[in-house]
C-alpha cells in the first residue's frame, strides 16, 4: 500500500469535504425552493374581453331561407309563398277581336250542299272541280268555298229499318237485312261511319255511328216485330236528322236511308186523328152502319192535312241537317193498289227531292240490291259544296238553290232544292 505525504492527504480529504458540503448545501436550495413553491397561492387568471369587432358569422346548418332568429324569440311561420303575377296579355287591336255574335253570324251563313252528279246513262260523273260548278241562291251567284269529293270528304249515314207489322209481313225481311249490310261494306271507306235505328211504334237507335262491320252485324241481328205494331215514320226521319245533326261533323256527308214504305199511322202529329177516325170506323162498323159521306169525308181531309204538314216537318229537319234523303220501298208496285200506299210514297218522293235524294220503288224483290248499289255508287261520286251565303234574308226564310255545271251541260244534278235560313 502506498503511503501518501501527509501534506497530500491534507489536501485530498479538504476536496472531499468540500464536496460534501456543496452538495448539502445545493439539496439545502431545492429544498427550499420546493417549499416555497408550494406555498404561494396561484395567481387567478385574469380574462381579458376581446375587443368588439367585426365578427364573420358562422354558417348555420338550416334549410336555406329560413331566417335566425334570436334564442329568446319563437321563430316565425314559414312565410306563405307569393303567388308569382300572371302577365298581363296584351290587348289585341279593335279589328282583330271577334265577339259572339260575329261567331254567330258566321256559322249561320255557312251553307252545305251534297251534290250527285251523273250522265245521261245515269253513270256517275266524277274528277268535277270548283271552277266546273255554278251554284245560285234566289237567282244570286255564290262564291264556293270548298268542293270536296267522296274521297276527301267522310260520310255519316243512319238506315232506317222498318220492323212494324206494315212490312215484317213480307217474306223476304231476311233479304232486307242481308242487303242492306253488303250496301254498307260496299259504300262505305275506313273512315266512314254508319247508325241503325228502328222503325215501328217509336225510334229507337239500335246502333250508334259506327264502323262497317259493326253495323253491317247490328242489322242483321234485328228482329221483326214480334207482334203488330203501329209505324211513327215521321217521328223516325225526324230523330235521325237530330242524330246526324248532334252526332255528325258539319264538314261530313250526311245520308238518312229508310227502308220502309213510308205509312205512318202513330207519329205525333197524326196519331190523334189517326186512331179517331179509326175509332169511328170501329164503332160504325159494330152498329152495323156506316159514317155520314160528309162526315167521312171531312175526317179524310183533316188527316190528309196532317199529313202533308207532317211532311212538311220531316223534310224541314231534314234539310236542316244538311242531310240527303234516300228510300227503298219493299211494298215494290203494289203501293199503287190504294190511297194510304200512294200517299205515304209521295211523301218519301217529297222528302228526297227536296234534299238532293231518291224515293226508290223496286219492280220486284230481286231488285233490292241494284237499287243498293245504285245508291252506293252515287254516294261513291258526291261532291260536297261548301259557301257563305251573302244573303240578308230574315230567320227561319226557305231560300231556293240551283246547281248547273256550265261546262258540262249533258250532266244530270240532284242537290237540295234549298234551306232554311239559320238565325
Amino acid at each position: 500500500m502506498i503511503r501518501l505525504p501527509d501534506a497530500a492527504r491534507r489536501f485530498l480529504l479538504g476536496l472531499t469535504l468540500g464536496a460534501v458540503a456543496l452538495t448539502f448545501i445545493a439539496a439545502a436550495g431545492a429544498q427550499s425552493r420546493q417549499t416555497n413553491t408550494n406555498a404561494r397561492p396561484r395567481p387567478t387568471p385574469v380574462v381579458v374581453p376581446r375587443l368588439p369587432q367585426r365578427a364573420t358569422p358562422t354558417p348555420t346548418p338550416a334549410i336555406i331561407n329560413v331566417p335566425v332568429t334570436p334564442d329568446d324569440t319563437p321563430p316565425p311561420p314559414p312565410p306563405t309563398p307569393t303567388p308569382k303575377p300572371k302577365p298581363t296579355p296584351t290587348p289585341k287591336p279593335v279589328e282583330d277581336t271577334l265577339d259572339e255574335s260575329d261567331v254567330v253570324k258566321v256559322t249561320s251563313n255557312l251553307v252545305v250542299v251534297p251534290v250527285a252528279v251523273t250522265d245521261a246513262g245515269g253513270n256517275a260523273v266524277q274528277g268535277l272541280k270548283r271552277e266546273d260548278f255554278l251554284l245560285e241562291e234566289e237567282g244570286r251567284a255564290q262564291e264556293l268555298q270548298s268542293v270536296g269529293t267522296a274521297e276527301e270528304v267522310p260520310l255519316d249515314i243512319v238506315i232506317l229499318f222498318d220492323i212494324s207489322s206494315s212490312v215484317t209481313a213480307k217474306d223476304f225481311f231476311t233479304r232486307q237485312q242481308e242487303a242492306a249490310a253488303r250496301f254498307l261494306r260496299l259504300v262505305m271507306k275506313p273512315v266512314d261511319r254508319a247508325a241503325v235505328v228502328t222503325i215501328a211504334d217509336k225510334p229507337a237507335l239500335a246502333q250508334p255511328l259506327a264502323p262497317a262491320e259493326a253495323t253491317a252485324a247490328a242489322i242483321l241481328k234485328i228482329p221483326p216485330a214480334a207482334k203488330a205494331v203501329p209505324t211513327a215514320f215521321y217521328d223516325t226521319v225526324t230523330f235521325a236528322a237530330k242524330y246526324l245533326a248532334d252526332n255528325a261533323p258539319g264538314n261530313h256527308r250526311r245520308v238518312i236511308l229508310a227502308v220502309t214504305d213510308g205509312d205512318d199511322n202513330f207519329s205525333t202529329a197524326v196519331r190523334e186523328q189517326t186512331v179517331a177516325e179509326y175509332e169511328a170506323l170501329k164503332k160504325a162498323e159494330a152498329q152495323d152502319a156506316t159514317l155520314p159521306v160528309g162526315e167521312r169525308a171531312a175526317a179524310r181531309r183533316d188527316l190528309q192535312s196532317r199529313h202533308a204538314r207532317a211532311i212538311q216537318g220531316v223534310q224541314r229537319a231534314v234539310q236542316g241537317a244538311d242531310s240527303v234523303f234516300y228510300s227503298i220501298n219493299p211494298g215494290g208496285p203494289s203501293v199503287r193498289l190504294n190511297e194510304i200506299s200512294m200517299r205515304a210514297q209521295t211523301g218519301m218522293q217529297t222528302v228526297a227531292d227536296a234534299t238532293g235524294g231518291t224515293a226508290y220503288v223496286p219492280a220486284r224483290n230481286e231488285d233490292l240490291d241494284a237499287i243498293f248499289r245504285q245508291i252506293a255508287a252515287e254516294l261513291r261520286a258526291q261532291y260536297l259544296l261548301q259557301y257563305l251565303s251573302n244573303n240578308q234574308a230574315t230567320a227561319g226564310k226557305f231560300l231556293r238553290i240551283k246547281v248547273t255545271t256550265p261546262p258540262r251541260p249533258d250532266t244530270r244534278i240532284r242537290a237540295r232544292q234549298g234551306y232554311f235560313k239559320k238565325g
